[in-house]
């Protein structure tokens, strides 16, 4: 069984006004002071992230994210302020870029774009045995990162207006030159080049600028998903890291079956990708498969049952289909987000609403 982590970022904001605020610095301070490591600080010092240990049990995986969330939450109450799963902020901010030296090179080399990068993602990394297995599996993963987007849309809101999108994140986050999705590789030498290729442009500062939809990760043995808005509830996280892993699992199969890649076009992926961040779950997707129209519904459940026999194997099918289930019922972040505000008229009362939420257990 593959192991598997998560890395998500938070949303800082005062506990009061429910607005961003430039404090992972202190919330940093905090924690290492009760011993607590896992953090590190992001692009803006409005956002805070925290990446899990690898884990071969979802049960085990869901605790620690848990656990990370309420810890968050707790050093960031001391000071007045809170931890929240939201992938743009519902309320006007005007971000502070973080002060390291990589920061502010990205402040001013990219100017207006970095300023407006304060969005809060989910990253899955999922393990593999070789590079040569990681790219045949980011080929093969290329024409279901859409609906991963559909299913983990968090941001609605930009600025204190309606977007109009589900995922608006996912928007912003598409500004970056190196952000997106790929051609097919031919082989783990050739991803290699393009990457080397990339920084050698001098446009990005290394390889850890080069922001791929799923890339192979710099660090670890793994493929590492970076579509996703960071999730309001710890269950559809958790349901987003079945779902990966299976992804992962089912490609490296077909790779050694010798089933090639969909060669859907680049053109045709963004496509899908704007289509997913502009819908969510409450309209149609395009289909991974035929790159046509289909109902949300009808694309989720394409992709589950493309990694059914994966999802069975490692003991999270009927656990998967439960939390789709709540998930598809109860709707995504952004539904929640939307519901509130209609009902309230309130962007101060969805923070706090999705600040209660951020928190609950599984």
């Amino acid at each position: 069984m593959r192991s598997v982590g998560v890395e998500e970022e938070l949303l800082l904001v005062d506990r009061d006004s429910g607005e961003p605020r430039a404090m992972s610095s202190a919330v940093m301070a905090v924690a290492a002071r009760e011993d607590d490591a896992g953090f590190e600080a992001e692009l803006h010092r409005e956002q805070l992230e925290f990446n899990t240990r690898p884990h071969h049990s979802m049960s085990n995986l869901a605790e620690e994210i848990v656990r990370w969330r309420a810890t968050a939450a707790d050093h960031a109450e001391k000071l007045g302020g809170a931890a929240v799963a939201l992938a743009t902020s519902p309320l006007p901010v005007s971000p502070t870029v973080g002060t390291g030296k990589r920061h502010q090179w990205l402040a001013r080399e990219f100017g207006l774009t970095t300023q407006e990068q304060l969005t809060c993602g989910c990253h899955v990394h999922v393990g593999v045995e070789s590079d040569e297995e990681g790219v045949a599996v980011l080929n093969r993963l290329r024409p279901w990162m859409s609906v991963l987007v559909a299913l983990s849309a968090n941001s609605p809101f930009w600025q204190g207006e309606d977007s109009g999108y589900s995922s608006y994140r996912s928007r912003v986050w598409g500004r970056w030159p190196t952000a997106g999705p790929v051609e097919l590789f031919d082989d783990a030498a050739a991803y290699h080049r393009e990457v080397q290729d990339m920084v050698a442009t001098g446009v990005v500062r290394d390889r850890g600028m080069v922001y791929f939809d799923a890339r192979l990760s710099a660090a670890h043995p793994t493929v590492e998903v970076r579509v996703a808005d960071v999730c309001l509830e710890p269950f559809t996280t958790v349901l987003l890291a079945m779902l990966v892993r299976g992804l992962v699992e089912t490609a490296a199969r077909d790779w050694r079956a010798g089933e090639p890649a969909a060669p859907h076009p680049v053109s045709l992926l963004r496509l899908a990708s704007w289509r997913a961040g502009r819908s969510g779950l409450d309209g149609e997707l395009v289909s991974p498969r035929s790159m046509r129209p289909v109902p949300a519904r009808t694309a989720v459940e394409s992709l589950v049952e493309y990694v059914r026999p994966a999802l069975e194997d490692a003991g999270d099918y009927e656990e998967a289909r439960t939390l789709l289930s709540r998930l598809l019922r109860d709707g995504s972040g952004t539904r929640v987000q939307r519901e509130v505000h209609r009902r309230t008229g309130e962007l101060r009362e969805v923070v706090e609403e999705c600040v209660r939420r951020t928190h609950s257990g599984m």
